[in-house]
């Protein structure tokens, strides 16, 4: 089984512009996917992958309500592949509402991307979430810019201080474009990291030290959808496991360790 730990979708409507958005982030670079659902279940399957985790952000408070709504709808849809995560904005009036609106949905877990949402990640404003999260919801953090300060892996270890029983995912291994550094503060304090955004990015001698360095337990596979095809990204992936044993927890079974608790009340994803 392989589970794809994160990927982005957005109604049909708007998909060509936020990937467009998406694009611009990444300094232009093209892009696989066309963000709707349809695209991404067929280049999954494709792929040989079985579940998705999806999720949108909401850059301003506004999107919130309409990106909950959208994302419950697609997993009731796809109840058999699809695991859907929200957005929330700290800058919004009660996120702690929204929160609770979205669990009322089948959502799972909370996405959040301080550098599009122009907070820093260990900001008192943003406490309020990391408290009704902690113990109940999984949060997948944006983490690492070298152009900015907001998703640092040191802001990101100072959440996990403060909330030791919220379960953190820093996706791009932990610190896009500044992997090693963020490696380094990250290891051996329970966040798990994502595979995506980062195989192409960095040669494999480098990811593969990466690897190492967190731990095979601490890693799930994901491809950052639209971004990147998810063929190529399980191709390269498969280049750098030294077992069978690590292949598997890193494609399927961390992700089940680490979502099942939260997914099994909610979703066939996992019932036997």
């Amino acid at each position: 089984m392989i589970i794809d730990a994160h990927a982005h979708i957005y109604p049909n409507a708007i998909a060509d512009k936020a990937v467009h958005g998406i694009s611009n982030f990444y300094d232009g670079r093209s892009i696989f996917g066309t963000g709707t659902v349809e695209n991404l279940i067929e280049v999954e399957r494709r792929a040989g992958v079985s579940k998705i985790l999806v999720h949108s952000v909401a850059t301003t408070p506004s999107q919130v309500h309409s990106i909950t709504d959208f994302i419950g709808e697609e997993i009731k849809k796809y109840p058999d592949t699809l695991i859907g995560f929200t957005s929330v904005h700290p800058d919004m009036d009660d996120p702690v509402k929204e929160i609770e609106r979205a669990v009322s949905k089948g959502i799972v877990g909370i996405k959040l991307h301080p550098d599009f949402q122009k907070f820093e990640a260990d900001s008192d404003k943003a406490m309020a979430i990391y408290e009704v999260c902690e113990g109940r919801l999984p949060i997948l953090f944006h983490a690492g810019d070298f152009r900015t300060e907001y998703s640092k892996a040191k802001r990101i270890l100072k959440v996990k201080e403060k909330f030791p029983k919220l379960d953190i995912i820093a996706a791009h291994f932990g610190g896009w474009s500044e992997w090693e550094e963020s490696v380094d503060i990250l290891k051996g304090t329970g966040i798990y990291v994502d595979s995506s955004s980062t195989l192409g990015f960095i040669d494999s001698g480098r990811v593969r030290k990466l690897m190492d360095s967190v731990g095979s337990d601490y890693i799930l596979f994901g491809t950052d959808y639209p971004m990147w095809n998810p063929a190529d990204e399980i191709e390269m992936l498969n280049k750098l496991f030294v077992s069978e044993e690590e292949k598997e927890k890193i494609f399927h079974l961390n992700f089940e360790k680490l979502l099942g608790r939260y997914i099994k009340e909610r979703y066939r994803v996992f019932t036997e």
